[in-house]
């Protein structure tokens, strides 16, 4: 993968993300863990380019955005998608991700882990995080994505590196 200019970059997000959802990564070189997301969203936020990422408190990769300062969102071709899907049914608690699926471990800015083979991939160092809150839930049907789990964490990151795959 090349580094690149992320002011050159400009994916599709909302199809990007609807169609391709992304494997969220946090760790360093000595432990990783990575899963799933559906939820990702890119923006400009305090001049700063932003990258914002969901996760649950009942996560096994919740500990490791926890305790590291910065994650990556790397994002698959389609032809990824039975691993994408395998990687957000099963736990790293129970299944080494990265063995399962072959994947090729690189790293960015602060050890921050990300792969080989995705399309492309951001490092983003963590800036802010807040929990949802249900009492400012506006409209009854956001209620609904939390009869079981408990409410997301968001993690907002600056986008400091940007990967994309060589051609």
């Amino acid at each position: 993968m090349t580094k690149i200019d992320l002011r050159s970059f400009s994916p599709e997000v909302f199809r990007v993300f609807s169609q391709q959802p992304p494997l969220l990564t946090a760790g360093d070189r000595r432990e990783l863990n990575t899963m799933t997301i559906g939820w990702c969203q890119l923006g400009e936020v305090w001049h700063m380019p932003i990258c914002t990422v969901f996760v649950r408190p009942e996560r096994y990769t919740y500990s490791f955005m926890e305790s590291h300062d910065y994650f990556t969102v790397s994002v698959f071709d389609p032809s990824w998608k039975a691993m994408i899907n395998d990687c957000g049914r099963r736990s790293g608690r129970d299944v080494d991700k990265v063995k399962a699926h072959n994947l090729t471990v690189c790293y960015g800015e602060g050890d921050a882990p990300y792969f080989a083979q995705a399309e492309w991939a951001l490092v983003c160092k963590k800036m802010y995080f807040t929990d949802l809150n249900p009492s400012r839930m506006l409209d009854e049907r956001l209620k609904g994505f939390y009869q079981t789990d408990g409410l997301h964490r968001i993690y907002m990151g600056e986008v400091r590196e940007l990967y994309q795959k060589d051609n």
